[in-house]
């Protein structure tokens, strides 16, 4: 068994050796490509490495390749302008220059070609290796185009690289989140942004396009992660880290202008969502909408179908869209017909238990706050949540009660359901119809809060003592409901557990010493122990 185990460390040694030998061999290649155009075709060898199945020997391939690359378009030792063919090149009458810089763009392109390649790979390593190389890449061809033009009157981008890059990580199969996070910092260059979302925008056209506007649940997500990672700055003064400068054109470039960046931005926004989109793409959009999409749109007023569309659609989707149309009813002074009757019909049991309750009731609260809302629309709201509280969670019940308060506090003539006369014999039925969509319809103002009332033997201590806070006149200042939005069971009870514990009580204002004495000896007058 020895001899065997000697030799198996051997072979990992020897193993070793030839990785770092290859590793040496590369670095030796490339520095003797650099040296002599006469090892030239030494380059061969060097993309064959990166063609490897070990994640060590690419590593050192894409490092060998980034150098080699890098200086040559440093060294402007490849061809530029259109690229004839291979054999154009060798049986044409170039020179020997010429035929040395179109064979290296040649091995230029192939070396780009299996570096897209490995956006795909299976390693995340070699992804992230391939990644990097590539905007190495991008970064040289900016400084020191391919194309033969005036850059006096041009503008230098790799914008082809580019869009190579953003239509591999956009990909239809493969779910590219975690490399699509790594590209991230990319994105923090304005010019890379700029035509990254330029790219977007196209690649997203030609792929709905194509799929005659069907669901592709991976290819939409890689595209929502890689556009909800694009950040507009506010100001333009903001705009200062290029990857590329153009010097004296420099302030005459479209993605130097913050305007233009908000235009692409809203081309890019509205290109992804005039498609169908898979039901849980909605919510993460609805999300982030009005803070990270609608301030950094140019005509935010555009997103009105979107937001209207999914208004209509129902539940938490409708409960989300109220942010975006809050901002646009706010600031862009959109009018929404039939606004409150949607924003009632959305009061059902399910809102007590979804992730966005607290969100929901926030923004009901400032649609409900202005004191020039008709009256029977403020009953309506109102005696809808008293008979939601009936079944409602104690967390909820926290959080909709104050509402209720509130609601009265605002509009003093909804007083009358608090205090509603009534005479003998009369029946005891309430008007109130639930299942009425219309709030005009519903009979809010013929009924009254019993519920609350009932909500007064509620099994919970502190909701029993908020319902008992309408058998006395409301105070003029509201209750501050931000305080219990965010409130959960387990802190409910965190905070019941906390509380103090009642001290003993006293039974005699004289504490007695001995048995039978103390208390004014009250005790030995009338008893003894003989």
């Amino acid at each position: 068994m020895a001899p065997a185990k000697r030799r198996n460390v051997s072979l990992a040694k020897t193993a070793e050796k030839s990785v770092k030998k290859a590793k040496i061999d590369l670095n030796a290649k490339v520095e003797i490509i650099l040296e002599s155009r006469k090892n030239a075709n030494d380059v061969f060898d060097v993309l064959e490495a990166l063609e490897s199945e070990k994640e060590k020997d690419v590593g050192s391939a894409v490092n060998a390749c980034s150098k080699l690359f890098c200086t040559l378009l440093e060294k402007k030792e490849l061809f530029l302008g259109k690229l004839p063919g291979e054999e154009e090149a060798v049986s044409g009458e170039s020179s020997a220059e010429e035929k040395y810089q179109m064979f290296m763009r040649h091995r230029y392109n192939s070396c780009v070609e299996l570096l897209l390649e490995h956006l795909s790979h299976d390693l995340h390593g070699v992804q992230e290796n391939a990644l990097c190389c590539l905007m190495k890449f991008a970064a040289a061809e900016g400084k020191h185009p391919l194309e033969d033009l005036d850059w006096t009157e041009h503008y230098s981008f790799p914008r082809e690289l580019l869009q190579s890059v953003v239509d591999r990580l956009l990909s239809k199969t493969t779910d590219n989140s975690l490399l699509i996070s790594r590209f991230q910092e990319f994105l923090e260059m304005e010019d890379v942004r700029y035509y990254v979302m330029s790219s977007i925008r196209e690649n997203v056209g030609k792929v709905m396009d194509k799929n005659k506007g069907a669901l592709l649940p991976i290819f939409q997500n890689n595209v929502f992660t890689l556009m909800s990672n694009i950040s507009i700055p506010s100001q333009e003064s903001e705009l200062t880290n290029f990857m590329v400068q153009q010097e004296d054109k420099h302030e005459d470039w479209k993605a130097a202008k913050l305007n233009e960046h908000k235009r692409v931005f809203e081309r890019m926004w509205l290109g992804f969502l005039k498609y169908k989109l898979p039901s849980y793409m909605y919510k993460k959009i609805l999300v982030i909408l009005h803070d990270s999409i609608l301030p950094h749109m140019s005509k935010p007023t555009l997103m009105i179908d979107f937001l209207t569309a999914a208004y209509e659609v129902g539940g938490a989707i409708s409960l989300l869209a109220l942010n975006g149309l809050f901002v646009l009813i706010h600031q862009h002074n959109l009018d929404y017909p039939d606004f409150y009757k949607k924003l009632y019909n959305l009061l059902e049991p399910s809102v007590f238990h979804v992730k966005y309750r607290a969100r929901f009731f926030h923004l009901a609260n400032l649609f409900l706050s202005s004191s020039h809302l008709p009256v029977y629309l403020v009953a309506a709201f109102t005696k809808r949540l008293a008979r939601l509280a009936l079944t409602a969670p104690p967390t909820a019940l926290l959080i909709v009660l104050p509402f209720i308060y509130n609601l009265i506090r605002r509009h003093p003539s909804c007083r009358v359901l608090i205090h509603k006369p009534t005479t003998e014999g009369e029946v005891l039925e309430d008007p109130y119809l639930m299942d009425e969509e219309d709030p005009v319809q519903c009979r809010a103002l013929e009924s009254s809060l019993w519920e609350i009332k009932t909500l007064q033997k509620h099994y919970h201590p502190d909701v029993a003592k908020t319902a008992m806070a309408i058998n006395t006149p409301l105070s003029g200042k509201e209750d501050d409901i931000d305080e219990v939005l965010e409130i959960t069971t387990h802190e409910l009870m965190e905070r019941d557990l906390k509380k103090s514990q009642i001290k003993n009580i006293a039974l005699e204002f004289e504490i007695a010493t001995e048995l039978l004495k103390g208390g004014g000896n009250v005790l030995g007058q009338h008893f003894c122990l003989d």
